[in-house]
């Protein structure tokens, strides 16, 4: 007697045997077995990290790329156009590289490439590292001066393993603001980051599209790049064309039929602008190579795609910028024609605009991972965010203008020279807006006081309008829910 069955099924062609349980059991810990044993395909990472001047930075950032959850395979320190002690302390740290983590032990290398002169600065740099990490399955595009948090490339490899339509993913940015001097520094940080901020949580509300992949600290599939050498006839991924390089690879990443994503958890810290000089190059060197990439027609080699799906957030954005232009200048000319002829009235009502904007600058505020005193003390207040706003709106203006006039200016030289401690451009906008009132003030003077009152009985009631509209809008983006997310 056996406790095997032979049996029939109407579905089946032919009896079938049933085992017993007993062997079944046995199967089922040798089938588990063999699932175990079969080897698991981990992606490999190749990280690239492009030094100019770096000396200050690289080691932290190296330190934080060795003690990363998931480490990358390789990691390539490209140091180029450098004149202090990039090499030197990089060094220090080349070799192959151990660590147990969570995932078990872990290895990696770090290989300091010192290319010298480079015309192509960080372009070039971020090319070279490409073609030593071009056979892996994602490059990892690491600034100089950027700390991610320790499960960073952990998340973001998951993230962009998980579905093959991902071209590539951002890491959600902040900037580190705990060793600061001085007041302005710490001014214009704060500002910086409820900027980043607020761009972050545009994007993650949007599906966590991401329209430009910060080189920062991205990861990218080396299959997406290879689609867009193709579709676009380049030899390597990042061009010199524009000014703005990651913008223009995240657009061609978009045509290519891929995705162009934020990162859900990754977070990294990079490095601000502590300076008016400083601030100013960065601000207008990617406000033009956004131009560049918004404008229709052609630019040198750059093709403008005004309708880039990638690009709708940025025309939102400079529309936004013009709208705040108005209102403030308009709000500014008006009050103080108002005064030259005592004919101001303060209405309560005009409160609610900045007691909105309040609301908006703390949202943003509880909005950010790493939020501290100062960046609710920059929302609550008021007066460093609208100074702020005055600050942006200048290099908006200067951007627009450079773009205009057709200035062949090296940006990039512009920005170093001007982290340097070097050049005054960044006065312009102060001294014309100077100019432009006291313009204005000795041609309003000079019409009659009957003219001035009609202009101004015309004027405030547009501007009121504007207001309203503008101040709604705010009211809607404050009153917006963050599903979780953390900016």
């Amino acid at each position: 007697m056996t406790d095997d069955t032979t049996v029939s099924r109407p579905d089946l062609e032919g009896p079938y045997v049933r085992l017993p349980d007993a062997t079944l059991s046995s199967y089922a810990d040798q089938y588990l077995d063999e699932v175990a044993s079969i080897p698991e395909h981990r992606a490999t990472v190749g990280c690239v990290i492009p030094a100019y001047n770096e000396a200050e930075t690289i080691a932290g950032v190296l330190d934080s790329l060795l003690m990363q959850t998931r480490l990358p395979d390789v990691i390539h320190v490209i140091i180029n156009n450098t004149s202090d002690d990039s090499v030197e302390v990089a060094s220090h740290y080349a070799g192959p590289h151990e660590r147990r983590g969570p995932h078990g032990l872990q290895n990696t290398v770090i290989y300091v490439h010192d290319i010298g002169k480079n015309p192509d600065k960080k372009v070039g740099a971020l090319n070279y590292g490409y073609s030593l990490v071009e056979h892996m399955d994602f490059v990892l595009g690491v600034d100089g001066d950027t700390t991610p948090e320790p499960d960073a490339i952990e998340a973001l490899v998951d993230e962009i393993s998980s579905d093959d339509r991902i071209g590539g993913i951002s890491a959600i940015y902040s900037i580190d603001d705990s060793a600061l001097d001085g007041p302005m520094a710490k001014f214009l940080i704060a500002g910086q980051r409820a900027q980043f901020s607020a761009f972050n949580m545009q994007n993650l509300l949007k599906g966590r599209n991401m329209a430009v992949l910060g080189g920062q600290f991205s990861i990218f599939s080396t299959r997406a790049l290879r689609d867009v050498l193709r579709d676009s006839h380049q030899r390597t991924p990042w061009v010199k064309d524009s000014e703005v390089e990651d913008s223009l690879l995240s657009l061609q990443i978009k045509s290519a039929g891929y995705l162009t994503k934020i990162s859900a958890t990754a977070r990294a810290h990079v490095g601000g602008m502590t300076t008016l000089r400083s601030l100013d190059a960065q601000q207008v060197k990617w406000n033009f190579g956004a131009i560049d990439l918004m404008w229709p027609g052609q630019r040198g080699d750059t093709r403008g795609q005004p309708l880039h799906p990638n690009l709708r957030l940025r025309w939102f954005e400079h529309m936004s910028m013009v709208i705040n232009m108005v209102t403030r200048l308009m709000f500014l000319m008006l009050l103080l024609g108002s005064l030259s002829i005592d004919a101001f009235v303060f209405q309560a009502w005009w409160a609610i605009p900045p007691f909105i904007a309040i609301l908006l600058n703390f949202r943003v505020a509880r909005s950010m991972a790493f939020a501290n005193r100062r960046d609710y003390l920059f929302a609550i207040t008021l007066v460093p965010a609208e100074v702020y706003m005055w600050t942006r709106m200048g290099h908006f203006v200067r951007a627009w203008l450079k773009f205009f006039s057709h200035q062949q200016t090296d940006n990039w030289a512009a920005q170093a020279k001007a982290e340097r401690g070097k050049g005054s451009s960044w006065l312009y906008p102060y001294l014309a807006l100077l100019l432009f009132l006291a313009t204005s003030a000795a041609i309003w003077l000079q019409v009659p006081v009957d003219a001035r009152s009609d202009v101004l009985a015309v004027c405030w009631p547009i501007l009121g309008i504007i207001t309203v509209l503008q101040t709604a809008w705010m009211f809607i983006k404050a009153s917006k829910r963050y599903r979780g997310f953390k900016a």
